[in-house]
């Protein structure tokens, strides 16, 4: 993984001393909260509704075992006990006291993390395949490529105030597990005729109040003017996008009023003027970047061991992946056990992950935007091990994939922007499921959850999604079907009136149940319904609603 250098170290630090100075003002009184609110979103601070709440940045999602450490001891410290995993792969804590926050920076950068552009009008924490380096699938690991857009774009002052918030992902792999397609510009690696690798460009992706899937603008991009053209697509919308209207700011609002052949157009014309400047990319420093990441590991080519246990055996089903390396499988951490608060995981447990990671994981744990954590390189000889250590740690659950791992934004409980509770309707629903026998039935489906119309918790582009909306002071909750995160990615239907908090678990399960009486053999559940459509599902939420 990447390692700070001189100049690194020298940011960060002038942003904490900066910031503990900016705090001490705010304490005293010097500072109004209005005037503050800049300033604390400048380091990830946000106001929620009980606590000031930390967002820490986890670029492209990878972290070694000091740092998840530190993440614990900043949860038993400073928080509750426990943090909070998101769909951007950043970690959240909710209840620290705002005088201590500039002592969590500096524990922070102890282990070279930070909480720079994890919120404000900026290029967001840049997202990956959170299996990059180890996919069997993977045509090229683009954290290399993530980490060089992260050092470009880190207080970049063209870019600093944009219209709005602004992400990119970077997927490397056959199948899309970094969401390109639902983000502000996304980069698959791709090979040409000659074999040369670059990049698809997808702009005008996003969810939110108005959800779209991103356009493709360019069939490849050679990678040596990678920032050239990330500038030209930038300053495009820095020009045109809107500042007048807070719903109407993103990117994805400009493409589609522009279409996406001019905007293409518009993005070409002004990277004509750049494209041989000082932002082409030297080999030698896309080298130098691609050195900080490690080859896999080499293990001897030894089988999954089969031994007659079925926890471990059920538990390799669903949460262990195939390795492009003999010998080597990457295992999903589940942070969903039923009945539990999605992406939640305490003190104790980081400890734990930790020291597996250090001592079976070759050091290295990833997060995922499905709220969970992966081990990307474990000796197929350690499986077993590595489950036992899970298991003592109460992070065995075998459910990765299924109904009950259940993606959900924080919600009502914390968020000041929601509009109705998430994380107490996708504990309810992963424990109905569960007290039913239907997840292992079922197969692979995707739930997830949101709060409110932001949609952090990605429900657009679940097979079933759950919104939350106030009406008339109480919550009510859409049931929205057939979204898809990958590369068939798509946006989910409404299929009808919103139904109380109380009678969504109970609507979902007979929604999966239909499934199972109506599905061919071996049909997943996202291509059934993609076969009979959404109203061969709808009689079965609304019979007693």
């Amino acid at each position: 993984m990447y390692k700070y250098d001189t100049y690194d170290h020298s940011l960060v630090r002038e942003r904490i001393d900066e910031f503990r100075d900016q705090v001490e003002r705010r304490l005293d009184g010097r500072l109004t909260e209005d005037q503050f609110k800049p300033l604390r979103l400048m380091n990830g601070v946000y106001l929620q509704l009980h606590a000031y709440m930390l967002r820490v940045a986890i670029p492209y999602g990878t972290l070694n075992g000091p740092q998840v450490r530190t993440l614990g001891h900043i949860a038993r410290t400073y928080d509750k006990g426990y943090g909070h995993f998101t769909t951007r792969t950043n970690i959240q804590y909710n209840w620290p006291k705002l005088v201590d926050i500039p002592d969590i920076l500096e524990d922070l950068a102890k282990v070279e993390m930070h909480a720079i552009q994890t919120s404000g009008n900026c290029i967001r924490n840049v997202t990956a395949d959170p299996f990059a380096g180890a996919a069997a699938d993977e045509i090229e690991d683009g954290r290399p490529w993530a980490e060089i857009i992260r050092q470009w774009s880190t207080f970049h002052p063209e870019f600093t105030f944009l219209p709005r918030k602004f992400k990119i992902a970077v997927n490397g792999a056959g199948e899309d597990r970094a969401g390109i397609r639902v983000h502000d510009i996304g980069l698959q690696i791709v090979r040409n005729a000659a074999g040369e690798t670059g990049f698809e460009v997808w702009v005008g992706g996003g969810q939110g109040r108005t959800p779209r899937l991103g356009r493709k603008i360019r069939d490849f991009l050679a990678p040596e003017d990678l920032l050239s053209y990330l500038t030209a697509i930038l300053r495009v919308y820095n020009q045109h996008g809107r500042r007048d209207n807070l719903y109407k700011a993103r990117i994805k609002i400009l493409v589609e009023a522009l279409g996406a052949g001019e905007f293409g157009r518009q993005t070409e014309e002004e990277w004509a003027h750049i494209r041989e400047g000082e932002l082409k990319l030297p080999a030698a420093e896309i080298a130098r970047i691609r050195a900080f990441f490690d080859a896999p590991p080499i293990a001897e080519a030894t089988a999954i061991p089969a031994t007659g246990r079925a926890d471990f055996a059920q538990w390799l089903r669903r949460n262990r992946r195939d390795h492009k390396v003999a010998g080597l499988s990457s295992v999903v951490i589940s942070l969903k056990p039923v009945g539990g608060a999605p992406g939640d995981i305490t003190a104790d447990q980081l400890d734990a992950v930790a020291g597996i990671a250090e001592r079976y994981g070759f050091d290295e744990v990833r997060a995922t935007p499905d709220q969970n954590l992966v081990l990307p390189h474990v000796r197929n000889a350690d499986l077993e091990a590595v489950f036992d250590a899970l298991a003592a740690a109460g992070l065995a659950t075998a459910n990765a994939g299924l109904a009950t791992d259940i993606v959900a934004c924080p919600g009502l409980d914390y968020c000041s922007l929601a509009n109705a509770r998430s994380i107490p309707i996708a504990q309810a629903i992963s424990s109905l499921i569960e007290a039913e026998g239907l997840a292992g039935d079922v197969g692979d489906v995707t739930i997830k959850i949101d709060g409110c119309i932001n949609a952090c918790g990605h429900h657009h582009v679940a097979h079933i999604g759950v919104l939350g909306v106030d009406k008339r002071g109480e919550e009510f909750y859409q049931i929205t079907l057939g979204g898809a995160f990958g590369t068939d990615a798509a946006i989910g239907n409404i299929v009808g009136k919103g139904l109380a908090g109380d009678d969504v678990p109970a609507a979902i399960v007979r929604l999966l149940r239909t499934y199972l009486e109506i599905r061919d053999e071996n049909e997943r559940f996202i291509d059934t319904l993609r076969r009979v459509g959404d109203e061969a599902f709808k009689e079965s939420i609304y019979v007693a609603a």
